[in-house]
């Protein structure tokens, strides 16, 4: 319909004629109330917005002379966290005289690092005061959706 024809259509139905794809070639166009078409797409987009979930970052915290089933109880917490794509700052806290071993420090944080490095990568050691911590960053794996494209790609 040519674009004087359209104006006048919306304009006896008191509404507005809005480019919806622009770009395509005839331009589509709608009639339609804008304010109320602007209203859906900033509603939209706030949906949007609310699944969406990027990597924060999380800590856990160990002590130097932590047993060996607290240590795997927040492994399992770790990796956890891991999972669900947030980065997790390991955290060594020393408390008292335990500050003159720090060999103890590194060796837990290398167990929580060999423990947890199929499904992370880590970043170099910190040493801060009374703390010693590493964070350690999801691994990004392919998603299901993308292996079955992947498949069909190399089938053809």
């Amino acid at each position: 319909m040519p674009l004087p024809q359209a104006l006048r259509l919306a304009w006896e139905e008191g509404l507005d004629l809005v480019a919806v794809a622009p770009t395509t070639n005839p331009p589509v166009c709608r009639l339609l109330d804008y304010g109320k078409y602007k209203y859906e797409q900033t509603k939209k987009d706030r949906k949007a917005k609310q699944g969406q979930k990027f990597g924060l970052l999380k800590e856990v915290r160990f002590r130097p002379r932590v047993e060996e089933h607290d240590l795997q109880v927040k492994v399992g917490t770790v990796r956890k966290l891991l999972e669900e794509g947030n980065k997790v700052k390991i955290r060594v806290r020393f408390r008292g005289r335990e500050i003159i071993y720090p060999e103890q420090g590194w060796n837990v944080l290398q167990k929580v690092v060999e423990i947890s490095k199929d499904i992370s990568t880590a970043s170099t050691g910190l040493r801060e005061g009374r703390n010693m911590s590493i964070v350690l960053s999801p691994v990004l794996t392919r998603k299901p959706k993308e292996a079955k494209q992947d498949a069909k790609t190399q089938d053809s």
